[in-house]
């Protein structure tokens, strides 16, 4: 499956891992309107798609994203050619497809991820960085406010009061010390990354899907209580035991031999 628009956005699969791509040179891989909107229905098209089983946000070119096209959009804006309502809703769409996607999501940071495109890539299930990775929310910088979920992400992965000197200071982590705040899951070297990417997000696709999609469901859904999360996890685990899944594991188990799990 391959799909652009102008040249700017792929999709495309490999194996069962399907990689969203970002291809903007000129802006680094900056967010015009049109693409934020086919971002979010590229991911609502990999929900949908049973045969995709990961999926991976990666930008080409060295940049992951530099966040919103600042240069298409203040033209926007100051012409009236886009109310900020609207425009504020395409982002916050794309930012729900990546929450509410059951499979896992992969930011594969390769570059810069600044601005919306810090918040794009907080919003996956995991982030893994080359060594030349960057990460900032830089909003501050232009005057403006974290707005695709990133005073929420930031918060949940380090804390309340680090959230705050990040926004406030508005400075780009280098990968070593992103992956020490853990904001990134792994750095890996600059060198094959989207080969070792590509092999990560294979191991993650061939897990059980059902049982994957009910953890996410219970992290995602925990709102700190206890009791809250025990009630997801034994609605989850009640359906999971039921699942032809589980007697697979459990076969595979005793027979010594890798699961074929189907999502069943």
């Amino acid at each position: 499956m391959s799909d652009t628009l102008e040249g700017q956005v792929y999709s495309e699969d490999r194996g069962a891992v399907r990689w969203l791509i970002l291809d903007r040179h000129e802006t680094r891989n900056g967010l015009s309107l049109p693409v934020v909107e086919r971002l979010a229905a590229l991911v609502d098209a990999a929900q949908a798609d049973a045969a995709v089983r990961a999926l991976v946000l990666f930008g080409a070119g060295g940049s992951y994203c530099s966040g919103l096209d600042l240069k298409g959009a203040y033209n926007l804006v100051a012409t009236g050619g886009v109310a900020v309502d609207d425009g504020l809703a395409l982002f916050q769409r794309l930012v729900f497809a990546i929450q509410r996607i059951t499979k896992p999501t992969i930011a594969a940071v390769d570059g810069a991820a600044v601005g919306f495109g810090c918040d794009l890539a907080l919003g996956c299930d995991l982030r893994i960085a080359s060594a030349r990775a960057r990460i900032g929310s830089t909003f501050a910088r232009i005057g403006l406010m974290p707005d695709g979920g990133g005073t929420l992400f930031l918060q949940q992965l380090v804390g309340r009061a680090k959230a705050l000197e990040l926004i406030y200071e508005a400075r780009l982590l280098d990968a070593d010390e992103a992956l020490a705040l853990g904001l990134f899951n792994k750095v890996w070297p600059q060198d094959g990354f989207e080969a070792a990417v590509q092999a990560y997000a294979l191991s993650l696709a061939s897990g059980p899907p059902l049982a994957l999609a009910a953890a996410k469901r219970a992290v995602l859904g925990a709102d700190g209580t206890l009791e809250r999360t025990l009630a997801l996890e034994g609605e989850g685990q009640r359906s999971l035991l039921r699942s032809a899944d589980f007697l697979e594991g459990v076969q595979a188990f005793v027979q010594k031999r890798p699961a074929d799990f189907r999502g069943r």
